[in-house]
């Protein structure tokens, strides 16, 4: 008999914890696979605009599941003792996100109702019934949208320039102003002497707007509903420079290679380099400009005309369209949206009117920059500075010093370079600067003037016959 014969059965555990083990993967793995088909979590649901009124503007449903995927979707509406369906929808395969458009069926009456959206996913969580999310909310039916009445207007505007209007919206306005192409400048009320109910709105016909573009007085309600009215006005043209600009090795070297963060795009070629700033990195500051622009004070802050940078003279004007050309090729090209005024170096820079510091810091393509918020609107910027002596938050008064002209960011020589921004839309400077059109144009606005009164000063002045025959017999 071998040593190792053996009578005794042989054991059945290693089996047994094979299929254990084979049992225990086959758990794990079904597991791992079902577990998101149990998930417990429902649909969320999301309105916008996010309200509890409805009316002629479409309300956007956002209906989304992470988890198993949308099943089903249905929108009613009920009101007077009626359910309408607005929509409803089974999907086949999971639906991670629907976005509705729900607009009111013609004919629904004004009043309350309630609104209820209703999503189901495809979890086999509650007996393979999936989460429900269910959104209900009493709302307010509502199609009438806004009066507006125009009390005074400017039936002359500069191309590029700022007009400004005098407005009555109906109680029920949430948001007004002037819109123009994709532009927008609110209405501010309260700010009329005498009539704390009137909108007063300034707005720009844009530089670089078609001449056939039109502005348009805008109200809408908290339901969505717009009234429009178009405002009428002529004009004028205003003639801006094209000028050519040649780029030297020694500017793109010494002035736009520095204002490149990114290493790789420095080791381009001159063109590239230059496109890189004067593209991409204009882009961005324009941007922040209109982002800080955008944000103003609902009151006015400046007294009278704008001053212009003492002792200084205009160098280059707002709006001219530059051609950039390095070793005779045309490059890039860009609108200067300032005026360059040049003074000797390092010269004390006034405040040009009096209002509250909303950005004081460097800014790419502008160097140190200050950006002055003067209420409704209204901003001026100061570009290059060598120096800056104040901070966002300060009040400054006008021709107070905020700081000393320079050659930071892209310029070629030591100026300062000032704009005029109104919500994020560069206009023309020089009506700032010029009392006559301030006291034509917005004063008696701000006052409470009639529209009528308004238009009587600013007739030009007609001699009578006889007072022209009188001159001529004097001649």
């Amino acid at each position: 008999m071998s040593l190792y014969d053996t009578d005794r059965p042989r054991s059945k555990r290693p089996l047994l914890l094979a299929l254990l083990v084979i049992v225990l993967i086959g758990l794990v793995a079904g597991a791992i696979y079902l577990r998101p088909r149990f998930e417990r979590q429902p649909p969320r649901i999301q309105l916008t605009p996010d309200t509890d009124a409805l009316g002629t503007a479409p309300l956007e449903i956002r209906i989304a599941d992470a988890g198993a995927g949308l099943k089903s979707l249905a929108v009613t509406l009920s009101a007077g003792g009626t359910q309408t369906k607005l929509a409803g929808e089974s999907f086949s395969q999971p639906v991670r996100e629907k976005k509705l458009a729900i607009t009111l069926p013609k004919g629904t009456k004004e009043g309350p109702a309630t609104l209820r959206v209703v999503a189901r996913d495809r979890s086999l969580w509650g007996w393979f019934r999936g989460n429900e999310a269910v959104l209900e909310r009493q709302i307010t039916i509502d199609v009438t949208p806004p009066t507006l009445e125009l009390v005074a207007d400017d039936h002359y505007i500069n191309f590029g320039g700022v007009g400004a209007i005098v407005y009555q919206a109906s109680p029920d306005t949430v948001r007004s102003g002037v819109r123009i192409g994709e532009h927008f400048f609110p209405g501010f009320k309260g700010v009329i002497k005498g009539e704390p109910e009137r909108f007063f709105a300034l707005f720009a016909h844009p530089y670089d707007a078609p001449a056939t573009a039109r502005a348009v007085l805008v109200a809408s309600d908290k339901a969505g509903n717009k009234r429009e009215m178009a405002l009428s006005y002529e004009l004028k043209n205003v003639k801006y420079k094209k000028s050519t600009i040649a780029l030297s090795d020694n500017f793109l070297q010494n002035k736009v290679v520095p204002l490149i963060e990114d290493s790789a795009s420095r080791q381009g070629s001159p063109k590239e380099v230059f496109v890189a700033v004067n593209k991409r990195l204009r882009k961005e500051n324009e941007d922040k400009i209109t982002a800080v622009t955008q944000k103003t004070t609902p009151t006015i802050l400046w007294k009278g005309a704008f001053s212009q940078l003492s002792n200084s003279k205009v160098e280059a004007n707002f709006a001219d369209y530059r051609t950039y050309t390095y070793n005779g090729e045309a490059v890039d090209s860009a609108y200067h949206l300032g005026y360059d005024l040049s003074v000797t170096k390092r010269y004390p820079v006034e405040a040009s009117n009096s209002g509250n510091v909303a950005f004081a810091g460097p800014l790419g393509i502008y160097g140190n920059c200050v950006i002055l918020d003067h209420g409704l609107g209204l901003f001026s910027l100061y570009g290059h500075l060598s120096q800056i002596d104040v901070k966002v938050g300060d009040a400054v008064q006008n021709r107070q010093v905020i700081g000393k002209s320079g050659e930071t960011g892209l310029a070629a020589g030591d100026h300062l370079h000032f704009g005029v921004y109104l919500d994020g839309v560069a206009v023309l400077p020089v009506e700032w600067w010029d009392a006559k059109w301030i006291d034509d144009n917005i004063t008696p606005k701000l006052e409470g003037r009639s529209g009528e009164e308004i238009a009587k000063a600013q007739a030009p002045k007609k001699k009578s016959a006889r007072a022209g025959a009188r001159k001529k017999r004097r001649r």
